[in-house]
């Protein structure tokens, strides 16, 4: 009886800590990652290559397929945009930061993934203009809204580099009528 009871706590022990993520929708593997217009149209812009890691949080790989984007020299930079409607402009975030994530905070992949929008005929790089999706997890996978970001939070280094610097009060809502592709998926 001993043995059994042994057994069937170790069997416990080892299943239960990843029962939460699992359930929560994260797991090893590669995602795809999609912007998506108002009406539904998806264009995949990259994947992500997710790992477990002891802690039970997942680190992840992010790859665009900087093919689908234009190069622009907007504001003295470079800057690698989706044209369509409005320029959508890839803003990698400056600075070190964990590549990590956990089914209760996704705050480090929505730092990862900011963009800037601008008309095509405007001049320059308007950094209020940022996006910044704010995500969470779906039956699914991980979908993402536009939210308003002034990207020049982002123009010095926050003085803790191991928490996200933007917060809830730094984003505000996006008027999704008037943005080109309102919502970000992963699956």
């Amino acid at each position: 009886m001993k043995k059994i009871t042994r057994g069937l706590v170790l069997f416990i022990a080892l299943c239960v800590p990843m029962a939460p993520t699992v359930a929560a929708g994260l797991s090893e593997g590669t995602r795809q990652i999609y912007l998506l217009q108002k009406d539904g149209t998806e264009q995949s812009i990259g994947e992500l290559v997710f790992s477990a890691t002891p802690a039970g949080a997942f680190s992840y790989k992010m790859t665009l397929d900087h093919h689908l984007f234009k190069d622009y020299f907007l504001s003295m930079k470079e800057m690698k945009c989706l044209e369509g409607p409005e320029l959508w402009c890839f803003i990698p975030y400056p600075y070190e930061q964990p590549r990590t994530v956990t089914a209760d905070d996704l705050r480090w992949l929505e730092h990862d993934l900011l963009f800037m929008f601008k008309k095509p005929e405007a001049f320059g790089a308007n950094f209020w203009n940022g996006i910044y999706y704010k995500m969470k997890l779906t039956d699914e996978g991980i979908r993402g809204t536009a939210k308003a970001l002034d990207l020049n939070l982002l123009a010095s280094p926050p003085d803790d580099l191991s928490q996200p610097p933007v917060g809830e009060y730094d984003i505000d809502t996006a008027d999704l009528e008037k943005r080109w592709l309102p919502f970000i998926e992963i699956r």
